[in-house]
């Protein structure tokens, strides 16, 4: 187990306001599952204070995850999961070099980073993709979330071809435009990371010198 000082922080779309509760956590993160009334948003929004780069208007649902929260515990009509990945498609964006994949050490890092948008950190600070709160990315890799699927040998399996890496590159970018109500953050929505950064991390995929897949 690594040293305290270096345990990966909770996922950054999910960030922690001062005293957040597992409800809230929820509710603010990507694609919320959890139903619940206006009277609870309200006491939800009482209950936390805007604190550093953590701020309320998070607490706050955009159209996809009102949606999610309205089929929480229902089947998504295949006409709102269609007008949901249509939407998020649409918003998706490219470095401005063109270039979709990038430095596999510096997505690496970003990889292994968890700080950003939380209340105890800095606006210009470090801020990462947290990847191994969900996935397991490298075989020497011995703590990491299993809410995600292995991406251990991701290139290996997938090859590299055009479709393979503009399908990763998206998928980071926004998850929602290939899974409706997906629980994977919208990394390039909420400016979690940039673009340039999204195609780090898409090296650390693909790259065949990548640990990803050794």
């Amino acid at each position: 187990m690594r040293p305290a000082s270096n345990v990966k922080r909770i996922a950054v779309t999910g960030a922690v306001l001062g005293g957040m509760t597992a409800v809230a956590i929820l509710i603010v993160g990507c694609a919320t599952k959890l139903e619940h009334t206006p009277a609870d948003a309200a006491t939800i929004k009482a209950s936390f204070a805007a604190k550093g780069v953590a701020g309320l208007g998070r607490l706050d649902q955009d159209e996809v995850q009102r949606i999610c929260t309205q089929y929480a515990d229902k089947t998504l009509p295949p006409d709102a999961a269609e007008k949901i990945q249509q939407s998020q498609s649409t918003d998706i964006k490219l470095p401005a070099s063109g270039k979709l994949i990038g430095n596999w050490q510096a997505g690496e890092a970003l990889a292994q980073e968890g700080r950003g948008l939380q209340s105890s950190d800095k606006p210009d600070g470090p801020q990462g993709g947290n990847c191994y709160a969900c996935h397991q990315l490298t075989h020497e890799e011995i703590a990491y979330g299993t809410l995600g699927p292995s991406l251990y040998n991701y290139g290996k399996l997938r090859g590299n071809s055009d479709a393979v890496l503009q399908y990763t590159y998206r998928k980071i970018y926004n998850s929602q435009a290939y899974l409706a109500c997906s629980n994977m953050p919208r990394f390039g929505h909420n400016y979690i990371l940039t673009p340039e950064q999204i195609s780090d991390v898409v090296a650390l995929l693909l790259d065949p010198q990548s640990p990803v897949n050794k």
